[in-house]
C-alpha cells in the first residue's frame, strides 16, 4: 500500500514544486479541500513558515525557514515510507527517458539541424506528427515509472493521470498542451515531476547526474 503524506506535508511540498501559488492552485495539487488547504497554510504562516504576497500577482511561497523545515520532512517522510530505494530507481529511469523527451520538447518548437534551426511554426503537418508520435513514445515509456511512484508514495498519484490527459489534448489537435507554459501542459507536468524526484531525495539540479 503506498505511504500517505500529511496533509500539511502536501501543502508545504506543493509550495515547494510550484514556487508561488493560490489557494486554488494548492488544492488542485494536492488533492485537498480548499477549506482544508486554507487552514494549513493559517498555521504554516503563523509557524512563519510561508508568507502571502498580494499585489498585481497574488499567492503564496515559501519562507527560508518554509524551505528548511521542508527539506527536512521530506526526508523524514522517504525514511518512514521505507521507500527510498524505489523513489531512487524510479528517479535514474526516468533520468534515462529525460534527455530524449527534452529532444522531443526541442523538435516540437524548432527544425532544422545545430546552427542552422528556425522557429517551427506548425505548418507542417506530417512534421508535427511525427513529433507528436516520439512523445507518445516517450509516454509510453515513463507511464510504468509513474505507476511504481504513485504505489511507493501516495503524493505521486497524480502525475500519470495528468500526462496523459496533457498528450491526449496534444493528439486531439490542441497543441498548446505539448509544451505551453502556465497550464497543465505535457512539458510543465514533465517538468513539476522531474523537480518533485529531485525534492523528494534531496538532490540540487547542479549535481544531477552524480547520484
Amino acid at each position: 500500500m503506498a505511504f500517505p503524506s500529511e496533509p500539511s506535508f502536501l501543502v508545504l511540498h506543493a509550495l515547494r514544486l510550484k514556487g508561488f501559488a493560490e489557494d486554488e492552485v494548492l488544492a488542485a495539487t494536492t488533492g485537498l479541500d480548499g477549506d482544508v488547504v486554507a487552514g494549513h497554510l493559517k498555521t504554516l504562516a503563523e509557524d512563519e513558515l510561508v508568507v502571502r504576497r498580494d499585489g498585481r500577482v497574488s499567492g503564496w511561497s515559501l519562507t527560508p525557514a518554509g524551505r528548511a523545515s521542508h527539506a527536512e520532512r521530506v526526508a523524514a517522510e522517504l525514511d518512514a515510507s521505507g521507500a527510498r530505494d524505489a523513489v531512487h530507481g524510479c528517479y535514474s529511469r526516468f533520468l534515462e527517458i529525460n534527455h530524449d523527451m527534452l529532444a522531443v520538447c526541442t523538435a516540437w518548437q524548432l527544425r532544422g539541424s545545430e546552427g542552422s534551426q528556425t522557429i517551427n511554426d506548425h505548418s507542417d503537418a506530417a512534421y508535427d506528427a511525427e513529433v507528436i508520435q516520439r512523445l507518445v513514445g516517450i509516454h509510453d515509456r515513463v507511464r510504468p515509472v509513474t505507476v511504481d511512484l504513485r504505489e511507493a508514495l501516495a503524493r505521486f498519484a497524480g502525475y500519470g493521470g495528468r500526462l496523459r490527459d496533457a498528450l491526449e489534448k496534444v493528439v486531439a489537435g490542441e497543441h498548446e498542451w505539448f509544451t505551453k507554459p502556465i497550464i497543465d501542459s505535457y512539458h510543465t507536468v514533465w517538468f513539476e515531476l522531474h523537480e518533485d524526484l529531485l525534492s523528494t531525495l534531496g538532490i540540487e539540479r547542479a549535481s544531477e547526474g552524480a547520484h
